[in-house]
């Protein structure tokens, strides 16, 4: 091999490097409700393509409706102790994780754990997918992402939780599927709110949040008001 030779494989080969070295870690796929039935993939997928969208109004309209319930004896610990590990019958349970922690690692980037533990995240990036922002969180501002149940308690409580036994309120509570790490304020804004009152800012993901809403009204045997019902199809037309 000539000097000429080598020195433009030497210069390739430094080029090659330099891209391994400087490559991003690529961020984790958000998964359409459609594909998640399980809850354990990250993310909220937007749902685009006439067919997903046909799927999705099919869910909705098994959805069983009647009038929003009184929200007499609704306590947050009628639900069992706040991230349970406990739950009995949903993924991540028994883990020796608290669920806020799950769902962190799940949906996050750049995941970080406290020295010493496997479970409890101390900073992540996430894509909020209610209002699309990137947040670099870190837990001494735990309040800027919130883990978000997508059928609020209080709504399943409203709609017949309080009648439920305390194992499937657990599960209810803890259920992947149930639940999305998202900016805070996002989060606070929605309340208990079903879709008729309140939809993600990000319009281009309403329809997977109707659809993820719909999985688990199904899963738990929850009716929804006429309202919700009319407002979730519609974001799927």
């Amino acid at each position: 091999m000539s000097t000429k030779d080598a020195l433009a494989l030497l210069a390739g080969a430094i080029i090659v490097v330099s891209l391994v070295g400087t490559a991003r870690t690529p961020p984790a796929t958000a998964a359409s409700p459609l594909g998640n039935t399980g809850g354990t993939l990250p993310g909220l997928a937007p749902i685009i393509s006439d067919a997903d969208k046909a799927e999705a109004r099919a869910l909705i309209r098994r959805l069983r409706t009647r009038g929003l319930g009184p929200n007499a004896g609704y306590e947050r610990t009628r639900y069992g102790e706040n991230w349970a590990d406990t739950a009995p019958g949903v993924p991540y349970a028994g883990n020796g994780c608290r669920t806020r922690d799950d769902l962190l690692a799940r949906d996050g980037r750049n995941v970080k754990y406290r020295a010493g533990s496997r479970c409890e995240v101390v900073s992540l990036t996430l894509e909020d997918p209610y209002t699309g922002r990137i947040i670099r969180w870190r837990k001494n501002r735990a309040d800027e992402v919130q883990v978000d149940h997508v059928v609020p308690l209080n709504y399943g409580w409203r709609m017949g939780a309080r009648r439920w036994p305390m194992s499937k309120r657990l599960d209810f509570a803890n259920d992947p599927l149930n639940l999305l790490p998202v900016y805070g304020a996002a989060n606070e804004e929605k309340d208990a709110a079903g879709p008729s009152g309140w939809l993600p800012p990000q319009r281009r993901v309403r329809c997977a949040y109707v659809t993820r809403f719909a999985q688990v009204a199904v899963k738990y045997g929850v009716p929804v008001t006429p309202a919700d019902k009319r407002a979730m199809l519609a974001q799927c037309r």
